[in-house]
């Protein structure tokens, strides 16, 4: 690696907020609240020529997905647009990842779809708030709260918005009108309208989808060039590669050719996607109320319609970015800052209010792109934005012959990876009881999203807390019982230890010392030792011992604390076993007097 590409790697931190007063104007300061000081100073004109191939690759892949993923979102196609060059400038500068593209994904534009009535004013809304949230987030050092999203839960929502998505276009594959966009309506209504399928919209769909596998296919097999290759075979290599790159835009123009033909001949086969506002979008201020056929909405009233939107949205597009920036900063080597991270995209979605557009987050698909053109910086997206801005300045009269087929065949064919068709089978073999927060989540998303993900992380969290309640305990049977509990100590566990304290030494007859062998134990709340105190007694009623070996000093401090009558503490389980066995020469810590060895009492000060 070299000098240029190990400045980029930072440690993750607290809170981009936390930095010390007395070093707030320091280069590390500055380079931490703005990444790009660290390689910019680097930069080289090798550099800048990968980063322009890899803009514009992923230019000419967000722009005919941008105009699909607003069809998704229940909006007008250029609004898909105006989400898609915002972020590639924001993260310029706060990014930490040189691979990720923030914009339109086809998840978010489902979650738009469920909480904004397919109505812009919402959706610009929804972004500018999204982005406080976030960015709130961000300063705080919230980023912890996305781990208590688990995997099965997320391979649940993805998947189920992969089936709802895909289906979702199937209407405009097929050329149906009047289709709702609940999904089990949905369902009903495509089948039952079957018959009124037009034709040439059917057959455009199913040739654009089978060109966009065959050059995804041949994407993934091109081999790779060596320098010894002659230079014809190089140039070949490079228009493949270009061709299957851009596949989408390739797809969409030939499709969009296609529907011109026939409209100069006067003939309408397809269903088209029609007239687009031309120009960039007008910077204002977000709409705090929006005026309806009934009267004005206030701001409350739209806040209030949105609901767990204004939870759902930001949550997820922060979890979608930070996974995508994680998984390909882990293939690359190199390392993100989740709570930068939280900044990027939370600023992106604030500035892009501004200009209209919706809630965008980190691009799966397109940032695969971008690492595979080889990408060495962010500057990258600085050339798809200014692409995307080119387009809707000068070319979106072109837009108008775009059929909506061809966008549906591009949207069921970026959604398709989404659906973990291994899942289930991985988490049988590792843990079958994590198939039910998938269950729970795929299942319920079908209804509505909020309540899938709502479910399956609550069921992931009483998984989480039933192995608190219930830890694991080792038995060890002999003359001396010894018990060792698996994991921490927290109230709920005290009435299972005591039980099983109670079966294996002190309802047998005579009862039994034992041992709690504590090692595993890093922390004790103030029930679990009061339930160790009652527990002592009941050994005490019994004329029999119980000894504590292994204890960690955060655990002894608060017994020590508690003051606790009758703790005997080894140091370890031989020196136990020869003291309750009644062997000589072997005495124990008492932690009630003045017994604890004196480097225990050293950290118990400290």
């Amino acid at each position: 690696m070299s000098s240029s590409e190990k400045t980029m790697v930072h440690p993750d931190f607290l809170g981009a907020g936390m930095a010390p007063m007395t070093c707030c104007c320091s280069p590390a300061t500055l380079r931490r609240w703005l990444p790009f000081l660290a390689w910019l100073p680097h930069y080289s004109l090798e550099w800048f020529k990968m980063d322009v191939i890899a803009g514009l690759s992923v230019g000419l892949t967000v722009i005919p997905q941008a105009l699909a993923y607003a069809e998704v979102a229940g909006l007008p196609p250029q609004y898909g647009l105006y989400s898609a060059f915002m972020g590639c400038f924001v993260y310029f500068f706060l990014g930490t990842s040189r691979d990720v593209t923030l914009g339109p994904t086809a998840i978010m534009s489902l979650l738009v779809s469920s909480y904004t009535f397919h109505e812009p004013a919402y959706a610009v809304l929804l972004a500018f708030l999204s982005g406080c949230i976030q960015l709130a987030m961000g300063f705080l050092g919230l980023g912890i709260l996305l781990d208590f999203i688990s995997c099965p839960v997320i391979k649940g929502f993805t998947s189920a918005a992969a089936i709802t998505i895909g289906f979702g276009q199937v209407k405009n594959l097929l050329g149906l009108h009047d289709v709702p966009r609940q999904f089990f309506l949905q369902v009903y209504h495509t089948f039952r309208h079957i018959g009124d399928t037009r034709v040439g919209d059917a057959v455009l769909g199913l040739v654009c989808v089978l060109l966009l596998l065959l050059l995804k296919l041949m994407r993934d097999h091109v081999p790779p060039v060596h320098p010894e290759m002659p230079t014809g075979v190089r140039l070949s290599h490079g228009l493949v590669w270009a061709a299957t790159t851009a596949r989408n835009a390739l797809v969409v123009s030939f499709a969009a050719l296609v529907a011109y033909s026939f409209e100069v001949t006067g003939h309408h086969p397809f269903l088209l996607t029609g007239k687009i506002v031309e120009g960039l979008p007008d910077m204002d201020i977000p709409p705090f109320s929006v005026k309806t056929a009934n009267g004005t909405v206030s701001f409350t009233k739209m806040v209030q319609n949105m609901g767990a939107g204004l939870l759902v949205v930001p949550l997820m597009g922060l979890l979608e970015s930070i996974a995508v920036a994680k998984s390909f900063a882990s293939q690359n080597n190199y390392r993100v800052r989740a709570n930068q991270e939280l900044l990027a995209i939370g600023l992106t979605n604030v500035l892009g209010s501004l200009v209209s557009a919706y809630p965008v987050t980190g691009s799966f698909g397109r940032t695969a792109v971008n690492a595979q053109s080889g990408v060495c910086t962010q500057a990258g997206g600085l050339v798809t934005g200014v692409l995307v801005m080119l387009s809707l300045d000068y070319i979106t009269s072109v837009f108008y012959y775009i059929p909506k087929a061809a966008l549906a065949a591009v949207i069921i064919m970026a959604v398709v990876p989404l659906f973990d068709t291994k899942i289930v089978r991985t988490l049988w073999h590792v843990k079958r009881l994590d198939l039910l927060p998938l269950c729970v989540t795929f299942l319920l998303c079908f209804w509505e999203v909020q309540y899938g993900i709502l479910a399956g992380a609550l069921v992931s969290m009483l998984i989480l807390l039933y192995s608190v309640a219930r830890p694991r305990i080792k038995v060890s049977e002999g003359p001396v019982v010894i018990l060792q509990p698996a994991s921490g100590l927290h109230f709920p566990a005290v009435e299972t230890l005591r039980e099983e304290m109670m079966i294996w030494a002190l309802e047998g007859s005579p009862p039994c010392c034992a041992i709690l062998e504590c090692s595993h134990i890093c922390s004790i709340d103030y029930t679990a030792v009061l339930g160790l105190g009652e527990l002592l007694e009941d050994f005490r009623r019994q004329g029999v011992t119980l000894a504590f070996v292994g204890l960690q000093v955060p655990v002894l401090r608060v017994l020590l604390a508690a003051d606790l009558k009758g703790v005997q503490y080894f140091s370890t389980l031989e020196e136990a076993e020869k003291y309750l066995s009644q062997e000589p020469g072997t005495l124990p810590y008492n932690v009630s007097d003045d017994s604890v060895p004196e480097h225990k009492v050293a950290l118990l000060k400290a």
